[in-house]
C-alpha cells in the first residue's frame, strides 16, 4: 500500500501539485458510515457506491463497522468525534451549511490501509463531498485511483444554487423524460454543489406526444428525488390570468393546494410578477397572502418569492414600500430575471432582511437577458436559440458580477442543451474563483471518463471562442471538431452517452454550417456578377444564370457525411433522452425551441429574398427597367467606390459599426447595444437576411479618408423612425420609408466632413408603451459617394 499522509494536516484546498504527490489506488474499497447516520448521509453513502460501480464496474459495498481489508471511505457529518472508535479529523471540519471535507489517513487492521474521510458539515455536506471525489477521483474498467492525496476542506460562496427544470411542454427534453431520469439528472446537478431544483408544475398545459406520465406524478416523483437527496424543492408558478377574476383565482390556489400535499419537501414558491402574467402588485400581494396561508399549512417554514418582472416604476415603489410597511414573515425575498429592476437597484431598495435571488437565462444565445454579442448571423439562423451552448468565460463574468448583490441563483432552463452551463454556475456559487478549465475538466472525467477529461475541457472552451466574430474567417470551429473526433476515436464506448451526443452534435453541425456558409457567400457573389451582365447579356437570360447559381446548394452541399453525422446524432438523442432536435420529427412544440435539425438546409445566402426579387423583376414591362432593378440587387453590398456598406447585425459585414463585444461589457444593468435577431415565419422568413438581424441603437459608425469635394448621402434600412446625426448635427431625410426594408435617405452637408471624417450616431427614438417587436431600430447603413 501506497504511504498517505496523515489526516491532522490542515489545508484550504488542493494546494499540492499533483505531480509531487503519489497516487493511491482504492479499487478495494468499503464504504463506512455510523449506525446513527441521517437519511442524506446513507443516500450519500448508496450514491458513491452506486457511481463508482457506474464507471469501472467494482461494487463497494456499505457498512457500520471498519473492514479487515482493503481501503475505507468513510462518510460522517455534523461534530461527531468518532467513527466505530477511530477519531474523526476534527480540524478540518467546517460548520458551514454545505461545506465538506475530504483528507486522507489510515487504519490498521494487520495492515496499513488508506482511508479517504468525508466530512460533512451537515448531512447534505458529505452528498457534496461524495460529488467532489467523484469529480477527483479516475475510475477505469476494475480500478479507481485518486491521482493525488486530497486534503482540502470547502464550502460554498453562496447559500442558494439551483436550477429550473420545467416538466413541461416548451422543454425540448425535459417532457420526455420519465422520473427515473430526472432522478439521476439532479443526482448529477448535485455532483457540482447543486442544492435546489425549482419545479413548473401547471404552466403549458399544450398537449405534446412526448410528455407521457401525469404532471402531478411528476411533481411529486421531483420533490421526492430533493427529499432523498436533501435538497430544496422550488416551485415556479406564474398567475397568466386576470387575478380580479375570482373563479380562476380559486382554481390556482385549489390545484396549489393539491401540490402542497403531495409534495414531501416543499422549499419555496416563486411567483413572477410577468414573463407570463400581467398582474399589478396591489392584487399580487394580497394573493400572495392567501397562497402563503394554504403553502404553511403544509409546510410552516416554506416561503414565498416574488419577481418584478415587467412592472413600471410605480408598480415597483407600490411592491418596495407595501414590503418596507408590512415585512410579511411569508416572503422570502425577491427574484430578479430578465426585464426586472437592476440587481443592484433592487437589492438597495429591498428591506436587508429578505433574500435576493438572481434568475438567469443561461439556455438562449438569441432574443434573450443575455445573448451571444456579434453571433455570427449562419448561426443564429441554424444552431438558433436553444442550442447546445457552454459559455464558461461569459457567464463566470456575468455570476461574479451579480452574485455580492444575491443570496445565489436558479437559473432559467428549458432543457439539456446547457447542461454544461447549469455545471459552471453551481461550481461558481460554490466557489467564485474555481479555474475554468478545472470545472470543464472535471465535467470530462465525471461524465466521460478521465482519459478525455482534458480534452472535454479543450473542446467546451473551443465551442465558447468559436462564437466570437465571422464565422467564415474562423478556422478554429474545424478544429473544434477535431478535438471531439479525436475524444470519439479515443473513447469509442461514449456513442450513447447523451453528453457526448450533445457535444458532438454541436461540434460537427457548426462545423457543416461554416462550411456551407463559405461556399454559398461565394455564390451570392456569382450570382450577382451574372446580374450584372444584364446589359451585355440580356436581362432574362442574367436572371437565369443568376437563378442557376443560387439553387446549387440543394444538390450540392459540401460535406454530406457531416451532414449525415449530425441527422444521426438527432436521431440518438430523441432515443436516448427525448432530444426534440425537430418539430416534425420529433415533436418539438416550436422550431425556436431546439429544432436545430429543421434549419440544417436554411440558406446561408440571399437566396430566397433574390428568388423572389427576380421573379419581380422578370414581371416588369421593359428591358430597361429590368436592367435597372438587376443593377440595383447586384450592387446592393457594393455601392461603388468611395462609398461604404455596414449590416449592422452581422460581424463580417459592420466594420463601421462602434462594436464593444467584448465579455466584461455585457450586463443587464450596464446595456451594451447588441445586435439582434428577430423571429418571423417560425424562423423562415424569405426577407433579406440584413433585415432578420437588428440593433436600436449602435454606439455609432465611423469613416475616415472621405472626400472633402465630393457629395454623400446616408441610406439606412429598418424598422420605424430613423434619426441619424453626422458629427453631432441631425440629418434630414429627403426618402423616409417606415416598413421593414424601406429606404431611408439623408444628405449629408459637406462642411460636416471638411476633416474628412465622420462618426454617425442616432437619437433613440420616443416610443412609450411600443412592444418591443414592433420598436423602430436599424439593419443597414451605407455612406454613399455620389
Amino acid at each position: 500500500m501506497l504511504r498517505v499522509a496523515c489526516a491532522c494536516v490542515v489545508l484550504l484546498s488542493i494546494c499540492l501539485p499533483a505531480a509531487a504527490l503519489p497516487d493511491v489506488g482504492i479499487t478495494e474499497a468499503t464504504i463506512v458510515v455510523r449506525k446513527s447516520a441521517p437519511a442524506v448521509e446513507r443516500t450519500a453513502a448508496m450514491v458513491l457506491s452506486e457511481e463508482v460501480e457506474l464507471r469501472s464496474g467494482v461494487k463497494w459495498s456499505v457498512a457500520e463497522e471498519w473492514p479487515t481489508r482493503g481501503a475505507a471511505v468513510a462518510l460522517v457529518s455534523g461534530d461527531i468525534e468518532k467513527l466505530h472508535g477511530m477519531d474523526v479529523p476534527r480540524k478540518l471540519y467546517t460548520s458551514k451549511p454545505d461545506g465538506f471535507a475530504i483528507t486522507m489517513g489510515h487504519y490498521s487492521n494487520g495492515a496499513n490501509y488508506p482511508i479517504v474521510w468525508i466530512v460533512g458539515a451537515d448531512p447534505r455536506g458529505t452528498l457534496f463531498g461524495v460529488g467532489k471525489l467523484l469529480r477527483i477521483m479516475s475510475c477505469r474498467l476494475n480500478s479507481v485511483v485518486i491521482d493525488a492525496e486530497p486534503h482540502l476542506v470547502s464550502s460554498p460562496a453562496y447559500p442558494i444554487r439551483g436550477h429550473q427544470l420545467g416538466y413541461r411542454a416548451t422543454a425540448n427534453s425535459y417532457d420526455a423524460w420519465d422520473a427515473k431520469q430526472f432522478d439521476r439528472y439532479v443526482r448529477e446537478l448535485a455532483f457540482f454543489g447543486t442544492n435546489a431544483i425549482e419545479a413548473i408544475p401547471f404552466q403549458d398545459t399544450r398537449p405534446t406526444p412526448v410528455l407521457k406520465y401525469p404532471r402531478r406524478d411528476m411533481n411529486r416523483a421531483l420533490s421526492e428525488s430533493c427529499e432523498r437527496y436533501g435538497l430544496e424543492f422550488w416551485v415556479w408558478s406564474p398567475a397568466d390570468f386576470d387575478l380580479n377574476d375570482a373563479q380562476k383565482r380559486q382554481a390556482m390556489l385549489d390545484e396549489h393546494r393539491q401540490l402542497f400535499e403531495d409534495c414531501p419537501r416543499f422549499d419555496a414558491f416563486f411567483f413572477p410578477g410577468g414573463d407570463p402574467g400581467d398582474n399589478p402588485p396591489e392584487l399580487v400581494l394580497p394573493f400572495m397572502e392567501e397562497m402563503a396561508v394554504l403553502m404553511t399549512k403544509y409546510h410552516p417554514k416554506a416561503k414565498i418569492w416574488i419577481s418584478l418582472q415587467g412592472f413600471d416604476d410605480r408598480a415597483q415603489d407600490y411592491f418596495y414600500s407595501w414590503v418596507e410597511k408590512t415585512m410579511p414573515a411569508w416572503m422570502g425575498g425577491e427574484v430578479v430575471g430578465p426585464s426586472s429592476p437592476p440587481i443592484p437597484l433592487s437589492r438597495s431598495r429591498l428591506p436587508k432582511p429578505y433574500g435576493l435571488r438572481h434568475y438567469p437565462d443561461i439556455t438562449h444565445v438569441v432574443r434573450c437577458e443575455y445573448p451571444v454579442a456579434y453571433l455570427d448571423p449562419a448561426i443564429a439562423f441554424t444552431l438558433g436559440r436553444e442550442c447546445v451552448n457552454p459559455r464558461p468565460v461569459f457567464y463566470k463574468h456575468i455570476q461574479n458580477t451579480s452574485a455580492p448583490y444575491t443570496n445565489g441563483f436558479l437559473t432559467y432552463s428549458d432543457g439539456v442543451h446547457d447542461d454544461v452551463n447549469k455545471v459552471l454556475w453551481s461550481a461558481l456559487g460554490w466557489d467564485p474563483d474555481v479555474d475554468l478549465r478545472e470545472v470543464l475538466a472535471e465535467y470530462g472525467r465525471v461524465f466521460f471518463g478521465p482519459d478525455v477529461a482534458e480534452q472535454t475541457a479543450d473542446g467546451l472552451l473551443a465551442m465558447e471562442k468559436d462564437w466570437e466574430g465571422s464565422l467564415l474567417l474562423n478556422s478554429g470551429v474545424d478544429g473544434m471538431l477535431s478535438i471531439w473526433q479525436g475524444i470519439e476515436t479515443k473513447a469509442p464506448e461514449l456513442k450513447d452517452n447523451w453528453r457526448f451526443q450533445l457535444h458532438l452534435l454541436r461540434a460537427y453541425y457548426e462545423a457543416y454550417i461554416r462550411h456551407r456558409a463559405i461556399r454559398e457567400a461565394g455564390l451570392e457573389e456569382e450570382a450577382n456578377a451574372r446580374m450584372a451582365e444584364a446589359p451585355e447579356a440580356g436581362a432574362d437570360k442574367a436572371m437565369d444564370a443568376a437563378l442557376e447559381i443560387l439553387k446549387s446548394p440543394d444538390g450540392g452541399s459540401p460535406k454530406p457525411e457531416w451532414r449525415q453525422r449530425v441527422v444521426d446524432l438527432c436521431d440518438a438523442l430523441y432515443g436516448s433522452i427525448g432530444f426534440q432536435s425537430s418539430v416534425e420529427k420529433y415533436y418539438a412544440i416550436g422550431a425556436e425551441r431546439g429544432a436545430v435539425l429543421d434549419f440544417i438546409d436554411y440558406p446561408l445566402n440571399n437566396r430566397w429574398w433574390l428568388e423572389d426579387e427576380l421573379a419581380k423583376t422578370r414581371a416588369l414591362p421593359s428591358e430597361a427597367e429590368k436592367c435597372a432593378a438587376l443593377a440595383r440587387l447586384a450592387t446592393w453590398e457594393n455601392p461603388g467606390p468611395g462609398s461604404f456598406y455596414d449590416d449592422i447585425g452581422n460581424v463580417r459585414k459592420s466594420d463601421h459599426v462602434i462594436r464593444e463585444e467584448r465579455v466584461n461589457t455585457v450586463l443587464d444593468w450596464e446595456r451594451n447595444p447588441l445586435p439582434d435577431y428577430m423571429w418571423w415565419e417560425q424562423g423562415k422568413t424569405r426577407v433579406r437576411q440584413s433585415w432578420i438581424s437588428k440593433m436600436d441603437w449602435p454606439q455609432g459608425l465611423r469613416y475616415y479618408g472621405l472626400d472633402p469635394d465630393a457629395e454623400y448621402v446616408v441610406r439606412t434600412t429598418g424598422n420605424g423612425q430613423c434619426l441619424p446625426r453626422v458629427n453631432g448635427e441631425r440629418l434630414t431625410p429627403t426618402a423616409d420609408g417606415k416598413a421593414v426594408g424601406d429606404v431611408k435617405e439623408f444628405p449629408v452637408p459637406k462642411r460636416l466632413y471638411r476633416d474628412r471624417t465622420i462618426l454617425m450616431t442616432f437619437d433613440v427614438p420616443f416610443e412609450p408603451g411600443i412592444n418591443w417587436r414592433e420598436a423602430s431600430r436599424l439593419s443597414e447603413v451605407w455612406l454613399i459617394k455620389k
